[in-house]
């Protein structure tokens, strides 16, 4: 899973859960510019929730399997995946800006919560313990599901308030300003943060 916004320096605490959505509208980059799509199948959306250890290795078998023997529903469950993921980009980079949410978006968010299994367990993994889902629901409700508590959880909690969109307007991801101040500006100060000192100092120079 391709994630940008790591820059610590000075950084609060906060849950990583939180981030979760936001990482997940990510999988489509450069809005602003030549966008660069990193979900073109349903297997790609498995791999990407294995990446991020929120699915163990006999979980995404048991998924790929599965959409081996359902390809109907397999093209189904990517396509919610993606509706999913634009609603979510809608709804906080609509926040980020300034704007209120659409009731379409947010509608959306609705009946993916109304559909995800509930949280009732527990589950150990290798860095810690993560929900166990019960996919006793549709295989796309089930795997989706930590995306959209996430996004409730992000929506309602006291941190929505930091999420924001790069001023880059050839990147425009979403990030959590994990800074002090609350002033970041960049998804990473390493990739557009220098990009646009860069810039700047260019400019300087030229009209000099």
């Amino acid at each position: 899973m391709s994630v940008k916004n790591d820059d610590r320096s000075g950084a609060l605490i906060s849950a990583p859960g939180l981030r979760l959505c936001l990482d997940f509208a990510n999988t489509l980059a450069g809005r602003g510019s030549v966008m660069s799509e990193s979900l073109h199948n349903f297997s790609d959306v498995v791999a990407w929730f294995l990446a991020g250890s929120l699915l163990s290795q006999s979980e995404s078998a048991q998924v790929l399997s599965w959409s081996r023997s359902n390809p109907v529903e397999a093209v189904s469950a990517f396509a919610e995946a993606i509706d999913l993921r634009e609603a979510i980009y809608g709804i906080f980079g609509h926040l980020a800006a300034g704007r209120d949410a659409e009731d379409e978006h947010l509608n959306h968010l609705n009946r993916a919560l109304k559909e995800a299994p509930p949280r009732g367990a527990v589950a150990r993994t290798g860095a810690g313990f993560r929900w166990r889902i019960e996919r006793d629901q549709t295989m796309a409700a089930g795997l989706l599901a930590p995306v959209v508590w996430s996004a409730g959880d992000l929506l309602t909690g006291k941190h929505l308030g930091r999420v924001r969109l790069c001023a880059n307007h050839q990147c425009l991801w979403l990030f959590y300003d994990d800074s002090l101040r609350g002033a970041r500006r960049w998804c990473s100060m390493q990739a557009c943060g220098n990009r646009a000192k860069t810039q700047r100092h260019y400019l300087r120079r030229k009209a000099q």
